[in-house]
């Protein structure tokens, strides 16, 4: 299986994985269940996506039919924002480990550079962006107590690699100021709307591994009325053309953009043959003019930003 190998831990991590994003809760379990059936071997889940239990759910179904062994899976999950004071990061950790059902991930990532005051697990999970007057709460915190938590979850055995998500090119050079382990990954918005060269090339120079997310761009955000109106990356001539040319599918065209970069993608699909083709699309090589074509697509758009939740939340700005 293509990967990528982890600095500090040498831990390969699989260059195509499977979404946890958007899964309903009646779904997961059979999702992620066929999913590994399918050959998909890395899972990439949050606090907040809610489904953390059911796909904990699916994968021991898959240890218990012998499909696989835990060791054969890499699990990803992700801090969320109401839980980044040094006090909680441990206390969610440990939280979402038991809905899974699993001693320790493979990664786990800062969701979002945003601390937001904390929500007691108890009174709500997942707590989004909002306290119980339905507006942001801030929280003091700095990133570096969040940062030197997530460090102590390495030390104990809780997580094997740590990272962050949505971040940019200037909070990964301010961690490495204070880090005792760099992050391994960066998880970050991209697709050919979004392409952020300058930030791929400093994760390279700093060797840290990329996972793109929503490599489809619009087409997971239309349903939540987020697509801004553009043309559909599955539908754009520029990249039926190309898959026409390969004989693949837009979506096989779109995932090898990325890989061939030498970036991890993490897509979702309920249909068992689009599951096999997503993770079919590291076995052909796009030329390099295709390759810049397609990224000539380019519009520095972002579907994913949070100042449109509250102009205070603008780190991409």
């Amino acid at each position: 299986m293509a990967s990528i190998v982890l600095q500090r831990t040498n831990q390969k991590m699989p260059l195509v994985g499977f979404g946890l994003w958007k899964v309903t809760n009646e779904t997961c379990a059979d999702t992620v269940f066929n999913a590994i059936k399918a050959g998909y071997r890395l899972f990439d889940g949050a606090g907040d996506y809610g489904n953390e239990k059911e796909a904990g759910d699916g994968i021991k179904r898959a240890i218990d039919a012998g499909l696989v062994k835990r060791e054969d899976l890499f699990i990803t999950s992700k801090l969320w924002n109401t839980f980044h004071a040094k006090d909680h990061v441990k206390q969610l950790a440990q939280y979402q480990l038991k809905l899974w059902g699993l001693e320790y991930f493979d990664l786990f990532l800062v969701h979002f550079p945003i601390s937001l005051q904390y929500v007691d697990p108890a009174h709500r999970f997942p707590p989004g962006w909002t306290g119980d007057d339905g507006k942001v709460h801030l929280q003091n915190t700095p990133f570096q107590e969040t940062w030197t938590a997530m460090e102590g979850l390495v030390d104990e055995g809780l997580t094997k690699n740590i990272g962050v998500s949505n971040t940019t090119g200037s909070l990964l050079l301010d961690i490495l100021r204070y880090a005792r382990y760099v992050p391994q990954v960066a998880q970050v918005e991209l697709h050919p709307y979004l392409t952020q060269e300058p930030f791929l090339e400093l994760a390279r120079t700093l060797g840290i591994a990329v996972t793109a997310y929503s490599s489809f761009g619009p087409q997971g955000w239309v349903e939540l009325g987020m697509g801004k109106n553009l043309t559909l990356l599955m539908e754009h001539t520029e990249i039926t053309s190309v898959a026409s040319k390969y004989g693949k599918t837009p979506a096989q065209v779109l995932l090898r953009w990325a890989t061939q970069q030498g970036l991890a993608v993490i897509p979702k699909s309920n249909s068992e043959t689009r599951l096999l083709e997503n993770l079919d699309c590291v076995e052909f090589n796009l030329e390099e003019a295709d390759i810049k074509a397609i990224s000539s697509l380019n519009k520095n758009l972002r579907l994913n930003n949070p100042a449109e939740i509250d102009p205070h939340l603008a780190i991409f700005a």
